[in-house]
Protein backbone atom coordinates (compact mmCIF):
# COMPACT_ATOMS: atom_id res chain seq x y z
CA UNK A 1 0.00 0.00 0.00
CA UNK A 2 1.66 3.48 -0.90
CA UNK A 3 1.97 5.95 1.66
CA UNK A 4 0.45 9.40 1.74
CA UNK A 5 2.61 11.54 -0.55
CA UNK A 6 3.47 14.32 1.99
CA UNK A 7 5.29 16.95 -0.53
CA UNK A 8 7.04 21.07 -0.96
CA UNK A 9 8.75 23.02 -2.90
CA UNK A 10 11.93 24.30 -2.64
CA UNK A 11 12.18 27.77 -4.51
CA UNK A 12 15.35 29.69 -5.34
CA UNK A 13 14.25 33.55 -6.24
CA UNK A 14 16.29 35.02 -8.98
CA UNK A 15 17.69 38.60 -7.83
CA UNK A 16 19.44 41.58 -8.94
CA UNK A 17 19.77 45.23 -7.54
CA UNK A 18 18.45 48.26 -9.34
CA UNK A 19 21.15 51.00 -10.05
CA UNK A 20 23.90 49.31 -9.27
CA UNK A 21 26.28 46.10 -9.55
CA UNK A 22 25.31 44.51 -6.44
CA UNK A 23 26.19 41.21 -4.80
CA UNK A 24 23.39 38.68 -5.23
CA UNK A 25 24.50 37.01 -1.84
CA UNK A 26 24.67 40.11 0.20
CA UNK A 27 21.34 41.51 -1.25
CA UNK A 28 19.63 38.18 -0.96
CA UNK A 29 20.48 38.00 2.88
CA UNK A 30 19.78 41.61 3.27
CA UNK A 31 15.65 40.21 1.99
CA UNK A 32 16.03 37.47 4.33
CA UNK A 33 16.83 39.35 7.14
CA UNK A 34 15.21 42.52 6.62
CA UNK A 35 11.98 40.02 6.90
CA UNK A 36 13.13 38.08 10.03
CA UNK A 37 13.44 41.26 11.58
CA UNK A 38 9.78 42.84 9.93
CA UNK A 39 8.11 39.85 11.66
CA UNK A 40 10.52 39.74 14.71
CA UNK A 41 11.28 35.84 13.88
CA UNK A 42 15.45 34.94 14.53
CA UNK A 43 15.07 30.72 14.78
CA UNK A 44 17.54 29.66 13.29
CA UNK A 45 17.75 26.58 10.79
CA UNK A 46 19.17 23.55 12.81
CA UNK A 47 21.78 21.54 10.57
CA UNK A 48 22.48 18.65 12.70
CA UNK A 49 20.73 16.56 10.08
CA UNK A 50 21.93 18.15 7.26
CA UNK A 51 23.94 15.11 4.98
CA UNK A 52 23.45 16.37 1.02
CA UNK A 53 26.15 13.77 -0.23
CA UNK A 54 24.42 10.79 0.71
CA UNK A 55 23.41 9.11 -2.24
CA UNK A 56 20.15 6.79 -2.58
CA UNK A 57 21.87 3.94 -4.41
CA UNK A 58 24.56 3.87 -1.91
CA UNK A 59 27.57 4.99 -4.09
CA UNK A 60 28.55 8.39 -5.67
CA UNK A 61 29.90 8.69 -9.00
CA UNK A 62 33.81 9.80 -8.79
CA UNK A 63 34.15 13.15 -8.82
CA UNK A 64 30.52 14.37 -8.02
CA UNK A 65 30.04 17.58 -6.13
CA UNK A 66 26.63 17.32 -3.87
CA UNK A 67 25.67 20.79 -2.13
CA UNK A 68 27.59 22.66 0.11
CA UNK A 69 26.12 22.76 3.42
CA UNK A 70 26.31 26.82 4.13
CA UNK A 71 25.70 27.51 7.54
CA UNK A 72 26.79 31.08 7.67
CA UNK A 73 24.38 32.73 5.43
CA UNK A 74 21.22 34.06 6.47
CA UNK A 75 18.75 31.44 7.69
CA UNK A 76 15.28 31.53 9.86
CA UNK A 77 12.43 29.81 10.31
CA UNK A 78 8.59 31.24 10.39
CA UNK A 79 5.68 30.48 12.04
CA UNK A 80 4.03 28.60 8.93
CA UNK A 81 6.53 26.19 9.28
CA UNK A 82 8.45 27.07 6.30
CA UNK A 83 12.31 27.73 5.52
CA UNK A 84 13.35 31.45 4.54
CA UNK A 85 17.24 31.47 3.57
CA UNK A 86 20.15 32.36 1.58
CA UNK A 87 21.35 29.30 -0.79
CA UNK A 88 24.11 30.38 -2.72
CA UNK A 89 23.29 33.48 -4.73
CA UNK A 90 19.93 33.43 -4.02
CA UNK A 91 17.07 34.27 -1.61
CA UNK A 92 15.21 30.52 -1.50
CA UNK A 93 11.73 29.26 0.46
CA UNK A 94 10.97 26.28 1.45
CA UNK A 95 6.88 25.76 2.05
CA UNK A 96 6.28 23.81 4.70
CA UNK A 97 5.50 19.96 4.63
CA UNK A 98 1.76 19.84 2.91
CA UNK A 99 -0.51 16.69 2.62
CA UNK A 100 -1.99 17.69 -0.35
CA UNK A 101 -0.74 19.66 -3.92
CA UNK A 102 -3.89 22.58 -3.57
CA UNK A 103 -1.93 22.94 -0.20
CA UNK A 104 1.05 23.33 -1.60
CA UNK A 105 -0.06 25.98 -4.09
CA UNK A 106 -1.66 28.15 -1.19
CA UNK A 107 2.22 27.49 0.61
CA UNK A 108 4.00 28.55 -2.62
CA UNK A 109 1.88 31.45 -3.41
CA UNK A 110 2.80 32.43 -0.06
CA UNK A 111 6.64 32.23 -0.18
CA UNK A 112 6.02 34.73 -3.88
CA UNK A 113 3.85 37.11 -0.38
CA UNK A 114 7.14 36.56 1.75
CA UNK A 115 9.59 38.08 -0.70
CA UNK A 116 7.53 40.60 -2.11
CA UNK A 117 7.17 41.81 1.89
CA UNK A 118 10.64 41.16 2.05
CA UNK A 119 11.31 43.80 -1.05
CA UNK A 120 9.11 46.51 1.54
CA UNK A 121 11.06 45.47 4.22
CA UNK A 122 14.58 45.63 2.80
CA UNK A 123 13.62 49.33 1.39
CA UNK A 124 12.42 50.56 4.55
CA UNK A 125 15.58 49.50 6.55
CA UNK A 126 17.65 51.39 4.11
CA UNK A 127 15.79 53.87 2.01
CA UNK A 128 18.79 54.72 0.41
CA UNK A 129 19.99 51.69 -1.03
CA UNK A 130 19.72 50.40 -4.43
CA UNK A 131 16.41 48.28 -4.28
CA UNK A 132 16.86 44.87 -4.79
CA UNK A 133 13.91 43.41 -7.33
CA UNK A 134 12.98 39.40 -7.44
CA UNK A 135 12.12 37.66 -9.95
CA UNK A 136 10.31 33.81 -10.02
CA UNK A 137 12.08 32.11 -12.83
CA UNK A 138 14.82 29.74 -13.44
CA UNK A 139 18.07 31.59 -15.38
CA UNK A 140 19.89 34.58 -15.68
CA UNK A 141 19.75 34.37 -19.79
CA UNK A 142 23.61 34.52 -19.44
CA UNK A 143 23.82 30.39 -19.42
CA UNK A 144 23.46 29.86 -14.94
CA UNK A 145 20.26 28.49 -14.29
CA UNK A 146 18.67 28.00 -10.90
CA UNK A 147 16.12 25.79 -9.12
CA UNK A 148 12.49 24.78 -7.80
CA UNK A 149 13.15 22.01 -6.12
CA UNK A 150 9.75 19.33 -5.22
CA UNK A 151 10.30 16.55 -2.30
CA UNK A 152 7.93 13.87 -1.99
CA UNK A 153 7.49 11.39 0.99
CA UNK A 154 8.13 7.61 -0.73
CA UNK A 155 8.45 3.90 1.11
CA UNK A 156 11.69 3.48 1.87
CA UNK A 157 10.83 -0.34 0.37
CA UNK A 158 10.43 0.73 -3.03
CA UNK A 159 13.83 0.11 -4.37
CA UNK A 160 15.59 3.05 -5.84
CA UNK A 161 16.05 1.33 -9.52
CA UNK A 162 12.57 1.23 -10.21
CA UNK A 163 11.98 4.40 -8.85
CA UNK A 164 14.37 6.42 -11.60
CA UNK A 165 12.12 4.15 -14.15
CA UNK A 166 9.41 4.83 -13.14
CA UNK A 167 9.73 8.65 -12.87
CA UNK A 168 11.92 9.52 -15.70
CA UNK A 169 8.84 8.76 -18.64
CA UNK A 170 6.43 11.16 -16.52
CA UNK A 171 9.74 13.79 -15.89
CA UNK A 172 10.68 14.26 -19.40
CA UNK A 173 7.29 14.37 -20.37
CA UNK A 174 5.15 16.45 -17.80
CA UNK A 175 6.96 19.69 -18.99
CA UNK A 176 4.36 20.10 -21.43
CA UNK A 177 1.82 21.47 -18.43
CA UNK A 178 5.04 22.69 -15.96
CA UNK A 179 6.81 24.32 -18.30
CA UNK A 180 7.42 27.92 -17.44
CA UNK A 181 8.27 29.46 -20.80
CA UNK A 182 11.41 30.59 -22.38
CA UNK A 183 12.29 32.97 -24.79
CA UNK A 184 15.76 31.16 -27.23
CA UNK A 185 18.31 29.43 -25.50
CA UNK A 186 21.31 29.01 -23.02
CA UNK A 187 23.20 26.21 -23.50
CA UNK A 188 25.31 24.22 -25.88
CA UNK A 189 22.64 21.71 -25.74
CA UNK A 190 20.90 23.48 -28.10
CA UNK A 191 20.84 25.26 -31.74
CA UNK A 192 20.59 29.06 -30.63
CA UNK A 193 19.71 29.93 -34.34
CA UNK A 194 17.17 27.28 -34.69
CA UNK A 195 14.94 27.82 -30.65
CA UNK A 196 13.27 30.49 -30.41
CA UNK A 197 11.18 29.96 -27.58
CA UNK A 198 10.74 26.82 -25.24
CA UNK A 199 8.13 25.27 -23.24
CA UNK A 200 10.56 25.15 -20.18
CA UNK A 201 13.14 27.03 -18.59
CA UNK A 202 15.19 23.86 -17.03
CA UNK A 203 15.22 21.55 -19.87
CA UNK A 204 18.30 22.54 -21.64
CA UNK A 205 20.39 22.54 -18.60
CA UNK A 206 20.00 18.70 -17.42
CA UNK A 207 22.77 16.50 -19.32
CA UNK A 208 22.72 13.23 -17.18
CA UNK A 209 19.65 11.27 -16.41
CA UNK A 210 20.49 9.55 -12.50
CA UNK A 211 23.02 11.74 -10.40
CA UNK A 212 23.97 13.78 -7.58
CA UNK A 213 24.79 16.98 -8.18
CA UNK A 214 22.26 19.94 -8.42
CA UNK A 215 23.80 22.79 -10.27
CA UNK A 216 26.84 20.53 -12.01
CA UNK A 217 25.80 17.78 -14.62
CA UNK A 218 22.22 17.91 -13.39
CA UNK A 219 20.51 14.83 -13.82
CA UNK A 220 16.56 13.77 -14.43
CA UNK A 221 16.76 11.90 -11.43
CA UNK A 222 18.61 13.31 -8.12
CA UNK A 223 19.93 10.96 -6.09
CA UNK A 224 20.32 12.48 -2.84
CA UNK A 225 19.01 10.87 0.22
CA UNK A 226 18.08 13.28 3.30
CA UNK A 227 14.51 11.63 4.71
CA UNK A 228 13.93 14.42 6.87
CA UNK A 229 12.37 11.73 8.32
CA UNK A 230 12.88 8.01 9.97
CA UNK A 231 15.17 6.43 7.44
CA UNK A 232 13.78 3.34 7.80
CA UNK A 233 10.63 3.89 6.64
CA UNK A 234 10.66 6.96 4.42
CA UNK A 235 12.74 8.34 1.17
CA UNK A 236 12.47 11.39 0.41
CA UNK A 237 12.58 12.24 -3.27
CA UNK A 238 14.58 15.35 -4.19
CA UNK A 239 13.12 16.57 -7.62
CA UNK A 240 14.73 18.91 -9.65
CA UNK A 241 13.66 19.00 -13.02
CA UNK A 242 11.03 21.48 -12.53
CA UNK A 243 10.41 25.32 -13.03
CA UNK A 244 9.07 27.74 -10.91
CA UNK A 245 5.62 28.32 -11.94
CA UNK A 246 3.55 31.50 -11.26
CA UNK A 247 0.68 29.52 -12.47
CA UNK A 248 -1.23 27.77 -10.54
CA UNK A 249 -2.67 25.64 -12.68
CA UNK A 250 1.00 24.53 -13.50
CA UNK A 251 1.86 24.02 -10.12
CA UNK A 252 -0.87 22.02 -9.35
CA UNK A 253 -0.27 19.51 -11.74
CA UNK A 254 3.26 19.59 -11.39
CA UNK A 255 2.45 18.33 -7.65
CA UNK A 256 -0.45 16.47 -7.97
CA UNK A 257 -0.01 14.40 -10.93
CA UNK A 258 3.80 13.41 -9.79
CA UNK A 259 2.59 12.34 -6.22
CA UNK A 260 0.01 10.24 -8.03
CA UNK A 261 2.65 8.71 -10.23
CA UNK A 262 4.89 8.05 -7.08
CA UNK A 263 1.59 6.28 -5.60
CA UNK A 264 1.32 3.99 -8.72
CA UNK A 265 4.72 3.06 -8.47
CA UNK A 266 4.40 2.01 -4.99
CA UNK A 267 1.48 -0.02 -5.73
CA UNK A 268 2.69 -1.76 -8.89
CA UNK A 269 0.29 -0.22 -10.94
CA UNK A 270 2.11 1.88 -14.02
CA UNK A 271 0.44 1.65 -17.57
CA UNK A 272 1.12 -1.70 -18.67
CA UNK A 273 2.90 0.21 -21.71
CA UNK A 274 6.67 -0.15 -21.70
CA UNK A 275 7.49 3.73 -21.13
CA UNK A 276 11.33 4.21 -20.68
CA UNK A 277 12.93 6.30 -23.80
CA UNK A 278 15.50 5.63 -25.50
CA UNK A 279 17.54 9.02 -24.69
CA UNK A 280 16.15 10.50 -21.83
CA UNK A 281 18.47 13.76 -21.58
CA UNK A 282 17.88 14.16 -25.38
CA UNK A 283 14.03 13.36 -25.09
CA UNK A 284 14.13 16.06 -22.41
CA UNK A 285 15.56 18.93 -24.38
CA UNK A 286 13.28 17.89 -27.56
CA UNK A 287 10.19 18.45 -25.77
CA UNK A 288 11.31 21.68 -24.52
CA UNK A 289 11.95 22.53 -27.92
CA UNK A 290 8.62 21.14 -29.55
CA UNK A 291 5.63 23.55 -29.45
CA UNK A 292 3.53 21.65 -31.91
CA UNK A 293 4.17 18.41 -29.32
CA UNK A 294 3.69 16.19 -32.34
CA UNK A 295 7.35 15.49 -32.47
CA UNK A 296 7.72 11.35 -31.47
CA UNK A 297 10.66 10.99 -28.99
CA UNK A 298 12.34 7.30 -29.59
CA UNK A 299 11.51 4.68 -26.96
CA UNK A 300 13.76 1.77 -25.62
CA UNK A 301 12.05 -0.98 -27.50
CA UNK A 302 12.19 1.42 -30.79
CA UNK A 303 9.10 2.45 -30.74
CA UNK A 304 7.79 5.83 -30.72
CA UNK A 305 5.48 8.12 -28.78
CA UNK A 306 5.00 11.58 -28.22
CA UNK A 307 4.97 13.25 -24.77
CA UNK A 308 1.55 13.92 -24.98
CA UNK A 309 0.78 10.20 -25.78
CA UNK A 310 2.70 9.41 -22.60
CA UNK A 311 1.24 11.72 -20.43
CA UNK A 312 -2.58 10.52 -21.62
CA UNK A 313 -1.13 6.68 -20.63
CA UNK A 314 -0.22 7.96 -16.95
CA UNK A 315 -3.56 9.68 -16.58
CA UNK A 316 -5.59 6.32 -17.72
CA UNK A 317 -3.56 4.53 -15.42
CA UNK A 318 -4.01 6.88 -12.64
CA UNK A 319 -8.18 6.64 -13.17
CA UNK A 320 -7.71 3.21 -13.33
CA UNK A 321 -5.77 3.44 -9.90
CA UNK A 322 -8.57 5.94 -8.47
CA UNK A 323 -10.62 3.35 -9.19
CA UNK A 324 -9.17 0.01 -7.67
CA UNK A 325 -6.88 1.97 -4.61
CA UNK A 326 -9.37 5.15 -3.69
CA UNK A 327 -7.41 8.64 -3.67
CA UNK A 328 -6.74 9.17 0.10
CA UNK A 329 -3.36 8.64 -0.32
CA UNK A 330 -3.03 12.19 -1.97
CA UNK A 331 -3.90 13.71 1.22
CA UNK A 332 -7.74 14.87 0.72
CA UNK A 333 -9.43 12.37 -2.02
CA UNK A 334 -11.22 15.15 -3.45
CA UNK A 335 -8.09 16.96 -4.61
CA UNK A 336 -6.91 14.05 -5.96
CA UNK A 337 -10.45 14.18 -7.90
CA UNK A 338 -9.63 17.59 -8.77
CA UNK A 339 -5.90 16.29 -10.36
CA UNK A 340 -7.37 13.83 -12.48
CA UNK A 341 -9.86 16.17 -13.94
CA UNK A 342 -7.95 19.29 -14.41
CA UNK A 343 -4.91 16.50 -15.85
CA UNK A 344 -7.62 15.34 -19.03
CA UNK A 345 -8.93 19.04 -19.60
CA UNK A 346 -5.35 20.74 -19.36
CA UNK A 347 -4.33 16.96 -21.98
CA UNK A 348 -7.35 17.74 -24.16
CA UNK A 349 -6.39 21.70 -24.62
CA UNK A 350 -2.88 20.75 -25.68
CA UNK A 351 -4.46 18.21 -28.08
CA UNK A 352 -6.98 20.41 -29.47
CA UNK A 353 -5.78 23.56 -29.24
CA UNK A 354 -2.75 24.69 -26.92
CA UNK A 355 -3.67 28.70 -27.21
CA UNK A 356 -7.43 27.79 -25.46
CA UNK A 357 -4.68 27.61 -22.34
CA UNK A 358 -3.73 30.38 -22.01
CA UNK A 359 -5.41 31.74 -19.09
CA UNK A 360 -3.77 28.21 -17.13
CA UNK A 361 -0.27 27.35 -18.45
CA UNK A 362 2.53 29.75 -17.66
CA UNK A 363 4.09 28.45 -21.28
CA UNK A 364 0.72 28.94 -23.41
CA UNK A 365 0.38 32.87 -21.64
CA UNK A 366 4.47 33.57 -22.32
CA UNK A 367 4.09 32.24 -25.76
CA UNK A 368 1.12 34.10 -26.33
CA UNK A 369 2.10 37.58 -24.73
CA UNK A 370 5.27 37.01 -27.45
CA UNK A 371 3.38 36.53 -30.98
CA UNK A 372 1.13 39.44 -29.46
CA UNK A 373 3.91 41.84 -29.05
CA UNK A 374 5.56 41.00 -32.16
CA UNK A 375 2.55 41.09 -34.19
CA UNK A 376 1.90 44.75 -32.71
CA UNK A 377 6.03 46.07 -33.22
CA UNK A 378 6.89 43.70 -36.59
CA UNK A 379 9.60 42.35 -34.88
CA UNK A 380 11.07 39.07 -34.61
CA UNK A 381 12.22 36.05 -32.00
CA UNK A 382 15.42 37.89 -31.90
CA UNK A 383 14.36 41.29 -30.54
CA UNK A 384 16.01 42.40 -27.11
CA UNK A 385 12.49 43.48 -26.26
CA UNK A 386 11.62 39.74 -25.82
CA UNK A 387 13.98 38.77 -23.43
CA UNK A 388 12.77 41.86 -21.27
CA UNK A 389 9.32 40.88 -21.58
CA UNK A 390 9.96 37.59 -21.03
CA UNK A 391 11.98 38.46 -17.59
CA UNK A 392 9.11 41.11 -16.22
CA UNK A 393 6.66 38.46 -16.43
CA UNK A 394 8.40 36.85 -13.76
CA UNK A 395 8.52 39.85 -11.72
CA UNK A 396 7.25 39.95 -8.79
CA UNK A 397 6.36 42.89 -7.66
CA UNK A 398 2.74 43.61 -8.80
CA UNK A 399 3.00 47.08 -10.54
CA UNK A 400 5.64 45.37 -13.04
CA UNK A 401 4.35 41.79 -13.35
CA UNK A 402 2.78 40.76 -16.56
CA UNK A 403 1.75 37.59 -14.56
CA UNK A 404 -0.47 39.57 -13.31
CA UNK A 405 -1.71 41.70 -15.78
CA UNK A 406 -2.50 38.78 -17.85
CA UNK A 407 -5.57 37.67 -15.63
CA UNK A 408 -4.44 34.10 -15.13
CA UNK A 409 -6.95 31.53 -13.27
CA UNK A 410 -6.84 30.88 -9.97
CA UNK A 411 -7.23 27.67 -7.86
CA UNK A 412 -7.28 29.41 -4.19
CA UNK A 413 -8.16 32.87 -2.47
CA UNK A 414 -5.90 35.54 -1.64
CA UNK A 415 -7.33 35.12 1.85
CA UNK A 416 -6.15 31.66 1.92
CA UNK A 417 -2.41 33.26 0.50
CA UNK A 418 -2.46 35.59 3.34
CA UNK A 419 -3.02 33.23 6.38
CA UNK A 420 -0.60 31.00 4.68
CA UNK A 421 2.23 32.91 5.26
CA UNK A 422 2.14 32.82 9.07
CA UNK A 423 -0.20 29.93 9.36
CA UNK A 424 1.27 26.31 9.04
CA UNK A 425 -0.74 23.68 7.44
CA UNK A 426 -2.81 21.53 10.04
CA UNK A 427 -2.44 18.15 8.82
CA UNK A 428 1.42 17.88 8.53
CA UNK A 429 3.83 18.65 11.47
CA UNK A 430 4.58 21.18 10.28
CA UNK A 431 1.88 22.77 12.66
CA UNK A 432 3.73 21.23 15.30
CA UNK A 433 6.98 23.50 14.16
CA UNK A 434 5.12 26.64 13.17
CA UNK A 435 2.26 26.49 16.51
CA UNK A 436 5.98 26.40 18.87
CA UNK A 437 7.59 29.11 17.08
CA UNK A 438 4.80 31.21 17.58
CA UNK A 439 4.34 30.77 21.04
CA UNK A 440 7.40 30.41 22.21
CA UNK A 441 9.82 32.38 20.23
CA UNK A 442 12.36 32.81 22.73
CA UNK A 443 12.59 29.23 24.25
CA UNK A 444 12.81 27.65 20.34
CA UNK A 445 16.73 27.77 19.78
CA UNK A 446 16.72 26.28 16.56
CA UNK A 447 14.15 23.78 14.28
CA UNK A 448 14.56 21.60 10.98
CA UNK A 449 12.51 19.61 9.44
CA UNK A 450 12.37 16.68 11.90
CA UNK A 451 12.93 18.11 15.09
CA UNK A 452 12.68 21.49 17.61
CA UNK A 453 15.04 22.68 20.00
CA UNK A 454 14.11 24.39 22.94
CA UNK A 455 16.28 26.10 25.46
CA UNK A 456 14.16 26.20 28.90
CA UNK A 457 16.77 28.20 30.54
CA UNK A 458 19.11 25.58 31.77
CA UNK A 459 21.43 22.93 29.98
CA UNK A 460 20.85 20.81 28.53
CA UNK A 461 19.03 21.97 25.15
CA UNK A 462 15.93 19.78 25.09
CA UNK A 463 15.19 17.69 21.40
CA UNK A 464 12.04 17.47 20.36
CA UNK A 465 12.05 14.71 17.02
CA UNK A 466 9.41 14.54 14.34
CA UNK A 467 10.24 11.73 12.68
CA UNK A 468 7.00 10.94 10.65
CA UNK A 469 5.79 13.95 8.94
CA UNK A 470 2.38 13.30 9.44
CA UNK A 471 2.36 13.07 13.09
CA UNK A 472 2.32 16.81 14.70
CA UNK A 473 -0.73 17.31 13.19
CA UNK A 474 -3.11 20.12 14.87
CA UNK A 475 -5.24 16.41 15.20
CA UNK A 476 -2.31 15.48 17.23
CA UNK A 477 -1.36 18.79 19.02
CA UNK A 478 -3.38 21.09 19.05
CA UNK A 479 -5.08 20.39 22.39
CA UNK A 480 -1.83 19.53 24.26
CA UNK A 481 -0.47 22.79 22.54
CA UNK A 482 -3.32 24.61 23.98
CA UNK A 483 -3.19 22.93 27.88
CA UNK A 484 1.30 23.92 27.86
CA UNK A 485 1.66 26.71 30.20
CA UNK A 486 5.19 26.96 28.55
CA UNK A 487 7.88 25.18 26.76
CA UNK A 488 8.38 23.06 30.13
CA UNK A 489 4.98 22.26 30.30
CA UNK A 490 4.90 20.71 26.71
CA UNK A 491 8.11 18.91 27.42
CA UNK A 492 6.40 17.42 30.47
CA UNK A 493 3.33 16.66 28.85
CA UNK A 494 5.09 15.03 25.84
CA UNK A 495 7.39 13.20 28.00
CA UNK A 496 4.49 11.15 29.92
Amino acid sequence: MAIPKVCGIETEYGITTLGGDGNPIAASSVLVNAYAADVDRRTGWDFEDETPGNDARGFAREGSMPPAVETHLANTVLTNGARYYVDHAHPEYSTPECADALSVVIHDKAGEEVLRRSMLAARRLNPSAPPAVVYKNNSDGKGNSYGCHENYLMDRALPFAKVVNGVVPHFVTRQIFTGAGKVGCETAALDRSAVNFQITQRAEFFEEVVGLETTLKRPIVNTRDEPHADPRRFRRLHVIVGDANLSEISTFLKIGTTALVLAMMEDGAMPPREMALADPVRAMHHVSTDLTLRRPLTMADGSTATALELQWDLLTAGRKYAEEHGLDVLGNPDVGQMVLDRWESVLHGLETDPSTLSKQLDWVAKQQLMLAYMDRHGCDWRDDRLAALDLQYHDLRPERSLYVRLGMERLVTDEQVTKAVTTPPRDTRAWFRGQCLARWPDAVVTANWDSVVFDLGSDPLRRVPMMDPLKGTAEFTAALLEASANPADLLERLSS
